[in-house]
Order: structure tokens, then C-alpha cells, then sequence
């Protein structure tokens, strides 16, 4: 393996680390560990599609949660470009909550 081939799965980690640094504004929880990741794809070209959703359609950060994803994922050196796609199918619920999640907000 050549030192130019970038580890995908190392890659998908180090994503998955920035995203954890991501909070819902009116959540005191991660929006990974929220359950609003849904999946990330990277593809050859370290192009990182993310697919979220959000904790409702008129959610207050609806224009500027994606946006911060995508700054903050486009700003780990080996990713060349990351786009965020909004979903909500299915519906986010309680039950996509991580136990951390659940715990750090009293409703285990």
C-alpha cells in the first residue's frame, strides 16, 4: 500500500470525531450521539457525502447545522469536498439516541 492511499476507514474515524463536535443548540448532546448522522460515504476521491436529518423540518438550525457540518468536515486535510444531505425519511426519533445521549438527558 502506498503512503498516498488514505485509509477510508481511518478517514471515516476522524470524521466521525468532528462531527461529535457538532451540538444541537438546544441539546447539550453531540448530534452524532443524538442519532442525526444517518450515514457517511467517502469515496475514492475522499469526496464525504453525509446524510443527516434533523430534529424537525423547522428545526431553528435547519439552514446553518448542515452548513457547520460541512465547513467543519471539509476542514480535515484529507477530504477534498463534503457535501450534507438533508433526510427525513425515516422521521428522526428518541429512539435513534445513543444510551449516552439518553442519560445525559435524564431519560434513562
Amino acid at each position: 500500500m502506498s503512503n498516498s492511499t488514505i485509509d477510508t476507514a481511518v478517514l471515516g474515524e476522524k470524521i466521525l470525531r468532528v462531527i461529535k463536535t457538532i451540538y444541537d443548540p438546544e441539546i447539550p448532546v453531540d448530534i452524532y450521539e443524538l442519532g442525526l448522522i444517518y450515514d457517511v460515504f467517502v469515496n475514492e476521491d475522499l469526496e464525504v457525502k453525509i446524510l443527516m436529518t434533523l430534529t424537525t423540518p423547522n428545526c431553528p438550525v435547519a439552514e446553518t447545522l448542515p452548513l457547520e457540518v460541512e465547513e467543519k468536515v471539509k476542514s480535515i486535510n484529507e477530504v477534498k469536498d463534503a457535501i450534507v444531505e438533508i433526510t427525513f425519511d425515516p422521521p428522526w426519533s428518541q429512539d435513534l439516541m445513543s444510551e449516552e445521549a439518553k442519560l445525559e438527558l435524564g431519560m434513562l
